[in-house]
């Protein structure tokens, strides 16, 4: 075979066209899966994620657009509290005092907008072994009716796990409720709940010593 033929096949005889037409079917078909294979493969979707740095997470709700104010307390075994006046203590950090209706309007291209979830947020944001609390406590109440509170507390790590939710309701100005304590060994496992009432208001106002 000489060189003409290797590339015009004029001296062929007729087994080399179709040989290579089959070689080249051959590997587009291979691209073409290989394709399709990267194609199905599912990147993992972190959309939505937030990694928050913290051991525990205390969460206090009452009703969308409510006027009324709720607070929470949270003390831990070395009574650091924090509530609407102390933001950081310790390892405990309060995100935000919800004033309820307060503040919660802002004015976009000249119309009013109105935030109208009511909620307070406390992370403890390292290990210190012994006993937490968490208290809720009607500061205002404009709307005059019962204030229906949810608290969830969750543990983050390893996982998340919800160790404990219930809800309760603040009938007047400056009611308080003990809502949950719990104790956190060394290894951030919980134990001891209960709901034994001490007030942390009063300690929080209690003259120091």
């Amino acid at each position: 075979m000489n060189d003409e033929s290797l590339f015009t096949g004029a001296s062929d005889d007729g087994t080399f066209v179709p040989f290579t037409d089959i070689l080249f079917n051959a590997l587009l078909g291979f691209a073409v899966m290989l394709f399709i294979a990267f194609a199905l493969i599912k990147p993992d979707d972190k959309t939505g994620n937030i990694n928050i740095m913290a051991e525990m997470l205390i969460t206090v709700t009452w009703p969308d657009n409510s006027p009324d104010d709720v607070d929470v307390y949270v003390r831990d075994p070395q009574d650091n509290i924090v509530w609407y006046n102390t933001l950081d203590r310790g390892f405990l950090h309060l995100d935000r005092d919800d004033r309820g209706e307060y503040l919660d309007q802002v004015m976009v291209d000249g119309e009013k907008v109105t935030f109208p979830l009511n909620q307070e947020t406390v992370t403890v944001r390292g290990i210190v072994p012994g006993e937490y609390t968490v208290n809720v406590y009607a500061f205002l109440n404009p709307s005059g009716m019962p204030i229906p509170v949810s608290v969830k507390v969750e543990k983050l790590n390893p996982t998340v796990k919800v160790i404990y939710y219930e809800s309760m309701k603040l009938t007047y100005v400056g009611d308080e409720r003990t809502a949950i304590r719990f104790s956190m060994d060394a290894d951030g496992e919980i134990t001891d709940l209960n709901t034994m009432q001490d007030s942390l208001v009063d300690a929080v106002r209690a003259p120091k010593k």
